[in-house]
């Protein structure tokens, strides 16, 4: 086809290679030829030419249609999008004025309101960077000082001095209107940053409740777990037993064919012998051994309480009737046991705050207890100590014995409900079990015991110290803190000032061993002559005495550097395990009944209804508690007895009897 319009001169498209943009002169042309042909079709009709004018029309067409150049515009026109076409048309003005008008109102209505009085461009001037803008500052000042000397100086030239004069203050004024323009800016940036706070505040709510609720599943499904497990190892001692039943009958049918063999007369021979008859068990007699169903321990730790903001509070049980006076948890959201004035000793789930059990024995109230694993430990004021395994519970929220109306609200049955004033709520035989043994060997109140693997270390009233074997359940050593203070006193050592007697007189209502720890050989122990001495095991022998506190010691706790130790002088003190010289120290404003620390900060009860904070990162000390909430609100609370802290997760029991859980 380009062949047919070689020996004709057209005029060229205008645009580039493919043809985009038509060329004016070809399509005038084309028209010509379309209006003429139309004419032809459409006009009078004469004799003879009737024939020739649609002819003659489409051979012109024809021949239009055959230049390469009007064809490429026509193809190109015909690839061309509605989008470009309209485009081409309309304005860049005209094409924002209809897409605005486009959006629908929802979207109008999200538009935030410009409460901005200064322009675009103004707001791109303000963002330009000065050099040093105060020393140009003062520069200019320093120029249009010199000007106004000048000015003076020279009166009869005073028109040029003027007018650099107003161009400074120009200069001044346009200055302080970009100075306002950023303050503007800046208090623009600072609102939309609190409106991204606030989204993400939000955001993070949403966040926490899935979180809540995934640490809720994996409890749930750990307990399936400990549940299958439970039935599994119950599968396999069965049929362990039926093994060695069946490997019994085989051979005891072995043995009584060969009597029958040597004795073919014999009548009264029964098929099975009378002992493997004894062995069978009967369809009405109840198994010798009780399923046991152990109780749920965490094996994945729960982190939830790590992103409540500090002073958070998780969750309120009312524990008992009366003033709390031990308690310990085992992990966050685990296990806890708790003891009070009304002589009752009671397990609980951390997780839904439910008591799932009582250890039933004592027959006093208990004054010192600790949960490792699935071993408790007790020391009551009947002067005995005793051992319980949680690992043997009977609880199980599927056994008949679970009344529905014990439940949770939402169905939960993870728990048993309460107490809240109801004795009768309480469960009752899930931890009868539980009991291994019981230490007898101290004739007074037991006010102090610490566990550390296979020993324990107990503390009581009739003034000594008993090491016991929890292997055999014996006592292996025991140390008498008198005969230690007598031979300290009758050391002619003048140089060691921690070996002499200080001559304080003890508080009558104190403990006399207030408060313990062991590790490995080293023993760390608090009594109400205010010292703390370090025994070793090895040895019986105190290896020192750190003389500081002016009244009784109530609690201490030590790491690998520091130990740490609260006393009813109303003083916090933090020693050098090294040099055994005191690294800090703080008081407050009430005797310390409980402290305890974990990697970051140490809590205490310091005769307040708050738990006493002090963060050992920043220095900071901040209460912690129901009494916080009380102040605003001209509401009381009682008072915090004894504290426990793992992990940021802090436990607080008060003289009402009730256990609080924050988040630290």
């Amino acid at each position: 086809m380009a062949g047919l319009g070689s020996g004709n001169s057209y005029p060229t498209l205008e645009g580039d290679e493919d043809g985009a943009i038509i060329s004016t002169r070809g399509l005038e042309a084309f028209g010509r030829k379309v209006t003429s042909t139309a004419g032809h079709l459409m006009g009078p009709l004469t004799d003879g030419t009737t024939s020739n004018h649609y002819q003659n029309a489409m051979s012109d067409l024809h021949k239009q249609l055959r230049r390469p150049n009007l064809q490429r515009s026509v193809f190109s026109f015909a690839k061309t999008s509605p989008t470009d076409m309209v485009r081409s048309k309309l304005s860049t003005s005209e094409i924002q004025y209809r897409a605005l008008t486009f959006l629908p109102d929802a979207l109008l209505d999200d538009i935030p309101e410009d409460e901005n009085s200064y322009s675009l461009f103004q707001g791109f001037q303000a963002a330009l960077p000065e050099v040093s803008p105060g020393k140009k500052h003062r520069r200019k000042i320093s120029r249009g000082r010199k000007l106004i000397e000048d000015d003076k100086s020279q009166e009869d030239e005073g028109t040029p001095s003027l007018n650099k004069l107003k161009k400074e203050q120009k200069s001044l004024n346009y200055q302080l209107e970009m100075m306002g323009i950023r303050k503007n800016m800046a208090s623009n940036e600072i609102h939309e940053i609190d409106n991204k706070i606030s989204n993400l505040n939000i955001m993070r709510s949403i966040v926490l409740d899935r979180l809540a609720g995934l640490e809720q599943n994996e409890a749930m499904l750990e307990h399936d777990i400990m549940n299958v497990e439970g039935r599994l190892e119950d599968a396999q001692e069965d049929f362990n037993a039926q093994e060695a039943l069946a490997r019994e009958l085989k051979a005891d049918e072995q043995l009584d064919i060969g009597e029958e063999v040597a004795e073919p007369e014999a009548e009264g021979s029964s098929f099975m012998s009378e002992s493997i008859y004894e062995k069978l068990p009967s369809a009405n007699s109840t198994p010798t051994k009780p399923k046991r169903h152990k109780t749920i321990r965490r094996k994945s730790m729960p982190i939830l309480h790590e992103h409540f903001e500090s002073g958070s509070k998780i969750r309120e049980v009312q524990a008992h009737n009366d003033s709390i006076t031990a308690l310990d948890f085992d992990v966050p959201f685990g296990t806890m046991v708790t003891a009070a004035l009304d002589d009752t000793v009671r397990v609980w789930n951390m997780n839904v705050g439910r008591c799932i059990g009582l250890l039933e024995g004592h027959t006093a109230s208990v004054r010192a207890l600790q949960v490792e694993d699935n071993i408790v430990a007790t020391g009551s004021m009947d002067a005995t100590i005793r051992l319980w395994d949680l690992s043997k519970a009977r609880y199980n929220p599927q056994d008949n014995h679970i009344n529905k109306d014990d439940e949770n609200e939402d169905g939960d049955e993870l728990a048993f409900g309460s107490p809240e004033g109801n004795e009768s709520s309480l469960p009752s035989g899930t931890m009868q079990d539980c009991p291994l043994y019981t230490l007898e060997a101290h004739v007074d109140e037991v006010t102090a015991l610490f566990m550390k693997g296979d020993t324990l270390i107990s503390g009581s009233a009739d003034k000594t110290l008993r090491q016991w074997d929890l292997e055999n359940g014996r006592c292996v050593q025991t140390l008498d803190v008198m005969w230690a203070a007598a031979q300290a006193s009758a050391s002619v050592d003048s140089s060691e000032g921690s070996w002499r007697q200080t001559g304080r007189i003890s508080d009558a209502s104190a403990n006399f061993v207030g408060a313990l720890q062991v590790f490995d050989a080293a023993l760390a122990c608090g009594t109400a002559d205010g010292r703390v001495r370090l025994w070793d095991l090895r040895s019986g022998q105190v290896h020192r005495s750190l003389v500081g506190h002016t009244g009784p010691v109530t609690c201490l706790q030590f790491d690998d550097v520091h130990l740490v130790t609260g006393s009813l002088d109303r003083s916090i003190r933090i020693w050098d395990l090294r040099t055994g010289a005191i690294h800090d120290a703080y008081a407050y404003d009430a005797p310390i009944t409980s402290m305890m620390f974990d990697a970051r900060r140490i809590v205490s009860a310091a005769g307040e209804n708050v738990a006493k904070v002090y963060d050992k990162a920043d220095g900071r000390h901040w209460d912690c508690g129901a009494g916080v909430a009380s102040a605003e609100t001209n509401r009381t609370s009682a008072m915090v007895e004894k504290v426990r802290i793992k992990d940021g997760y802090l436990t607080e029991g008060r003289m009402d009897g009730i256990v609080g859980i924050w988040s630290t």
